[in-house]
């Protein structure tokens, strides 16, 4: 989160000496072919010269800091039944989500398949039904030109996201070009916030598992449903504090804190008091210290654990942040602190305000580790609606010391059950169909014409009968098929006499009425 130097970002002016704001600025440089040359490496790392070093699965460099953490290794066959699993909820959402949430949430919580788990994100966290409502949103934002005043901050930013992944070791790579993409559209969607240091970490591990447009959208969703009112301009001023916090020390900082945006402010000490049910011995020790949150849990918070965590642990806890939402940022944290500063024996080493910030800062590896962190993260009883309360409460006590909160944001949204009965995706149109469904090989009889079998019928009967040569008498009438066989004669009920001084429009009614009881029957027989 610190600024750097102008000559450290992989600054690329176009041929004008200006910035254009599109992905081509990235992409130029002084030599056109030797860019040409590296655009088509299938590799980032194979560009700058880190072809022979091995990547794990996860795309880092082997060795590096990124890639430490013991990893869970899931067996195959297993794998394979959970990703089945996952196709079905998949390519069933909408149902699964309705009726057996609590069976995502379990699976979320043993694990998204990693081939899957690009797709999980999106429709966890609404960005695919983001993306339906808005089609051609992001291009028209990609082909934009963007504010020089964030797209000079941004550039400066880029080679700091994840150095040693393959997707982001080149200078100007398509790792690079892709979260420079995703980042200026944030500023020119939410002009009014701009960009935040933090959004970048955010963005790059998305970027990781999904394209540029994907990416984007979860990123909205981040920034707007789960973790609102974290990123703005008003938080930028921090970077260079959280520069001299590492650089001289602690009490450098202090000052600067007062920038930080209300919404990380406020979910610090809803942590801390959190912090004094779950461990009371390192809450009481930071109180003694006068250690304030924001010193240990802003990067916590605002990167969601992406620069904390190894990165196995990392990914197993967005998977259950997106189903679940900010409930198990909280949880991870309080996790963190439990077991960093929770027993007299941890806290010897701890005797002042550096020590102790020194000890957050270099968690022992055994806490990260992905099943023991996971599983205590699962375990650990703190609720939606304990987090809620204590917001309250702590919002009351801003009001009380400090006034109104300066901005509001919008409220929070508790995972992806929430968030998709906020915002429902696209219905499929409702199509009309028959209420009478006929086998394919039937035909459909007209109105003059009657059945087969009952014109059988009647022919049988009449031949027993012999009223084949008997003419008809005067109420009497030869009923013709279409077909050209004749019906014995049937008696026809004697018409109702109309009166000779009846009007028009009654007789028009008089004949509407026997067509429409016709009409009936007909219908009545189908």
């Amino acid at each position: 989160m610190a600024k750097s130097s102008r000559e450290n970002g992989p600054r690329a002016p176009t041929a004008g000496g200006s910035l254009s704001g599109t992905r081509e600025s990235l992409a130029q440089g002084p030599d056109a072919a030797t860019a040409d040359e590296l655009s088509s490496v299938g590799s980032d790392s194979e560009a700058n010269g880190f072809a022979e070093r091995r990547i794990d699965k996860f795309g880092f460099i082997v060795g590096s800091q990124g890639a430490e953490g013991a990893l869970e290794e899931v067996p195959l066959e297993v794998l394979r039944q959970r990703e089945s699993k996952w196709l079905d909820m998949l390519n069933n959402w909408d149902k699964w989500m309705a009726k057996k949430h609590k069976k995502i949430r379990l699976r979320c919580q043993k694990g998204i398949p990693p081939s899957l788990r690009g797709r999980a994100w999106q429709y966890l966290s609404g960005g695919k039904v983001k993306l339906q409502q808005n089609p051609g949103k992001f291009d028209e934002l990609d082909m934009s030109p963007g504010d020089p005043k964030w797209l000079d901050v941004i550039e400066r930013d880029l080679h700091r996201q994840f150095p040693f992944h393959e997707m982001f070791v080149s200078r100007g790579g398509h790792g690079q070009q892709d979260l420079f993409r995703v980042l200026k559209a944030y500023t020119l969607y939410r002009p009014e916030e701009g960009y935040c240091q933090a959004q970048a970490p955010i963005a790059a591990v998305l970027l990781m598992h999904m394209p540029a447009e994907q990416a984007f959208w979860c990123l909205v969703q981040v920034c707007e449903k789960y973790l609102p009112g974290y990123y703005s301009e008003k938080l930028y001023s921090i970077g260079s504090s959280y520069l001299m916090l590492t650089q001289y020390g602690l009490w450098s900082c202090c000052v600067a804190l007062l920038f930080l945006q209300e919404a990380i402010q406020l979910d610090g000490e809803i942590l801390f008091s959190l912090l004094q049910k779950v461990s009371p011995v390192a809450h009481k020790h930071l109180s003694r210290q006068k250690i304030d949150p924001l010193l240990y849990m802003t990067e916590w918070f605002m990167c969601a654990f992406a620069r904390t965590l190894p990165w196995s642990s990392v990914l197993r806890v967005w998977d259950m942040f997106f189903c679940e939402g900010v409930k198990i940022i909280f949880r991870v944290g309080l996790v963190l602190l439990k077991h960093a500063l929770g027993s007299p024996e941890k806290l010897k080493a701890c005797q002042g305000q550096y020590e102790t910030i020194e000890q957050l800062r270099s968690l022992s590896p055994k806490i990260m580790q992905e099943a023991f962190l996971v599983q205590e993260v699962i375990e650990l009883p703190v609720t939606e609606r304990q987090i809620e309360r204590e917001h309250l409460i702590q919002l009351r006590r801003w009001q009380e010391t400090r006034g109104e909160l300066e901005c509001r944001s919008p409220p929070r949204m508790h995972g992806a059950k929430a968030i998709l009965d906020a915002e429902p995706g696209p219905r499929p149109a409702l199509q009309p169909s028959p209420s009478i469904r006929l086998p394919p090989d039937a035909t459909l009889l007209t109105s003059k014409a009657k059945p087969p079998k009952q014109v059988q019928k009647e022919q049988r009967r009449t031949k027993a009968s012999g009223q084949l040569d008997k003419s008809p008498g005067p109420n009497q009438a030869t009923v013709v098929t279409a077909s050209g066989d004749a019906c014995p004669p049937q008696d026809v009920p004697p018409k109702d006499p109309v009166p000779q001084d009846s009007a028009p429009q009654d007789l028009a009614f008089h004949h509407s009425q026997e067509s429409l009881t016709s009409q009936e029957s007909e219908d009545t027989y189908l």
